[in-house]
């Protein structure tokens, strides 16, 4: 028999020898051979024979990568990781589809449900565990991803009308991006490696607003003429900053994909945007997917100018937009994806409840 090394868990993991994986499979017999498989390549492995339960230990668990079945009684692997990325936790959760399905379209389904990675039945124990391996890898980033969250958080600071601004936006982009996936012109550029990038640095959308004076930035009221130039910096000073760390660290594509989202998220899809008026595909497409979710959220949210709008009203205004405003596929997959931004916002407010 192969023998692997013990695997220890990543940073930011609860203290534990090991690293705990989800199994979800109907079958007892394949339950068994992958948990026998990965219990002797050094993982803790916790079984679940639907996705219902496996919802529920996720739940009450700090399980980080989840392994399931496609189809299965109850609730399948498809349901399942929809309901894992429709919930809040505190991690990402790296979720690897065991399928049979490998069609162009069945896998075009697993990415918009959130899959991060598809396993081919019948699977041979070697890739397994190098594609559990590269997922291991990907949440050892989180690292990075909690300095990226806590200097967007640095920034929104300054703002105190802002809440969970850049969680709920961060959720918007990528149900989004996963929706772009269904769009025939996407699928060469939308992986599940998009998606989770603009996930994780969608709150650096803003973060040029550290440069602009407390006096605009927290004034009481409507910016006047003068007051919204310099607020329409915001987009350069980010740009311009992310840009100079590109210089530093070339080909990091993480920060290529902060700096196009803290750039572009207000340039219009007719050109009228800025800080360049860029207009159409010459908008990158991680800004065309944060101009919505970013609208969106802001129209949601009170400020002192203006009372918080209902769901309706927000999707009116984005819908009127349309062709104008917003890329008309990012409208159609915010059309596509309402009841999720719905529970998204619901869900944030809730959490907001329960920490007051």
């Amino acid at each position: 028999m192969l023998q692997y090394p013990r695997l220890c868990l990543i940073e930011n993991s609860p203290s534990s020898s090991l690293m705990q994986v989800l199994i979800v499979d109907d079958s007892k017999l394949a339950l068994m051979a992958l948990k026998g498989l990965l219990t002797n390549a050094g993982y803790d492995v916790i079984t679940a024979d639907n996705g219902r339960d496996a919802l529920n230990i996720l739940k009450e668990n700090s399980i980080r990568v989840v392994i399931s079945d496609w189809e299965m009684p109850v609730m399948n692997g498809i349901e399942l990781c929809r309901a894992v990325r429709n919930e809040i936790f505190t991690g990402y959760i790296y979720f690897l589809l065991l399928t049979g399905h490998n069609t162009i379209e069945e896998m075009v389904e697993g990415l918009q449900a959130g899959a991060d990675d598809f396993v081919a039945k019948p699977y041979k124990a070697e890739e397994v565990l190098a594609r559990l391996r590269a997922g291991e890898r990907i949440l050892s980033m989180e690292t990075r991803d909690v300095a990226i969250f806590a200097l967007a958080k640095l920034a929104e600071s300054r703002d105190s009308d802002t809440g969970a601004h850049l969680e709920r936006t961060q959720h918007y982009c990528r149900v989004l991006a996963q929706q772009l996936t269904t769009v025939e012109k996407f699928r060469n550029q939308i992986d599940p490696e998009f998606i989770r990038l603009v996930f994780q640095t969608a709150p650096l959308h803003d973060i040029g607003k550290v440069g602009i004076p407390d006096a605009i930035l927290l004034k009481p009221g409507r910016l006047d003429p003068a007051e919204f130039e310099v607020m329409k910096q915001h987009p350069t000073i980010a740009e311009k900053t992310l840009s100079e760390c590109l210089d530093r660290f070339p080909g990091t594509v993480f920060l290529q994909i902060a700096r196009d989202i803290a750039g572009a998220h207000h340039e219009k899809w007719d050109g009228t945007g800025y800080p360049r008026g860029l207009k159409g595909d010459d908008i990158p497409l991680c800004g065309r997917i944060m101009a919505v979710a970013d609208v969106y959220d802001a129209l949601l949210t009170k400020r002192v100018y203006k009372p918080a709008f209902s769901h309706e009203e927000a999707k009116n205004i984005i819908v009127e937009g349309r062709g104008k405003h917003f890329d008309p596929d990012c409208v159609g997959a915010f059309l596509a994806r309402e009841e999720q931004f719905i529970n998204i916002c619901e869900k944030f407010a809730e959490k907001a409840e329960k920490e007051e």
